[in-house]
């Protein structure tokens, strides 16, 4: 028997819960579903389906054959579009992986635009700030942040990552502003527990000359979105990505503390597994992130009637009425 018609038949069974639901699918009698699917078992030597007369359950390694299978189908549809169809039309189901605060706060907006401009492609979303094996897990484009280990995925810069420290006007006006590193060493410290790269702060200056502030967090959270509130708050002095907090800098909630110093550059980049044809509804997701992002991503861009003085955003327009 046709092994590619044998898993299609396979999975509409699993989909739909029985043979006769399949076979309805594909013209057959259920008994034919069922000898299509029995093929599959002999040549594997392996049972897929637990049968019995109301249902259809999937064994341990029928579940993983499905999952397998079902994404192997999706990229052969997939390719057989791309093949033939003329309008290059993106298709199937788009599984994105990225940071719960990354994805959460940027990514929202680029999906609605890409699902609008591609009505034929669903989005699955994955969010969390563990690494996962996307091979593994099925997914199609994870975004990442900082030093990537050699993984032999294929890897994309979509904007570079900077690192600011910061509090709040009403903690500065409490305890004064840090001018140096040193300065910063009493200071409550509010830090993100799950961070890839190195867990203390490390400053540069102007000399390349290091500057490591470490000792016990006040307030340690997986979730920067948490810092950021507490940041507001006044609890303490934070440390983190211009993409969570560089929007609440430009306004002037925050203050950037210690400007004439940076951080070891990061990077926010897109990968994905390193295959020859890579499939349509990557290749116009990643357009859509790079074009979206670039060297000065928004979460950097100064709003025009503001300038960045000394970590603090002055309005030109009082200035000039003063």
């Amino acid at each position: 028997m046709d092994r590619l018609t044998s898993i299609r038949i396979f999975i509409a069974a699993v989909d739909e819960g029985s043979f006769a639901a399949a076979a309805r699918r594909f013209g057959l009698s259920a008994a034919m579903a069922g000898k299509y699917v029995s093929a599959i078992e002999t040549e594997l030597n392996a049972r897929l389906l637990q049968r019995t007369t109301r249902r259809l359950t999937l064994t341990d390694i029928g579940s993983t054959y499905y999952e397998r299978c079902k994404r192997i189908l999706e990229a052969y549809d997939e390719a057989n579009r791309e093949a033939t169809d003329a309008s290059r039309t993106a298709h199937g189901v788009l599984r994105i992986a990225a940071p719960v605060t990354f994805g959460s706060m940027h990514l929202g907006g680029i999906i609605a635009e890409y699902l609008e401009a591609h009505p034929h492609v669903n989005i699955e979303m994955s969010l969390g700030d563990r690494y996962v094996d996307l091979l593994e897990a099925g997914v199609d484009l994870a975004v990442r942040i900082g030093r990537l280990p050699d993984s032999g995925l294929i890897a994309r810069q979509l904007a570079p990552c900077r690192m600011v420290i910061c509090a709040s006007p009403d903690y500065l006006k409490r305890h004064g502003t840090p001018r140096t590193p040193d300065d910063l060493r009493q200071a409550p410290r509010l830090t993100f527990s799950e961070a890839v790269s190195r867990g203390d702060w490390t400053l540069v200056d102007a000399k390349n000359r290091e500057y490591v502030i470490n000792g016990p967090s006040r307030m340690a959270a997986n979730n920067t979105q948490m810092l950021l509130a507490a940041a507001l708050a006044g609890a303490g002095v934070a440390y983190g990505p211009t993409f969570v907090f560089g929007e609440q800098i430009a306004c002037g909630k925050l203050v950037e503390l210690l400007p004439e110093y940076h951080a070891s550059e990061i990077a926010i980049q897109a990968v994905y597994p390193g295959t020859r044809h890579q499939p349509l509804k990557v290749r116009r997701f990643l357009d859509y992130l790079v074009s979206a992002f670039g060297d000065e991503p928004p979460w950097d861009r100064q709003p025009p009637q503001r300038k960045a003085i000394s970590g603090r955003a002055v309005d030109e327009t009082k200035r000039s009425n003063s």
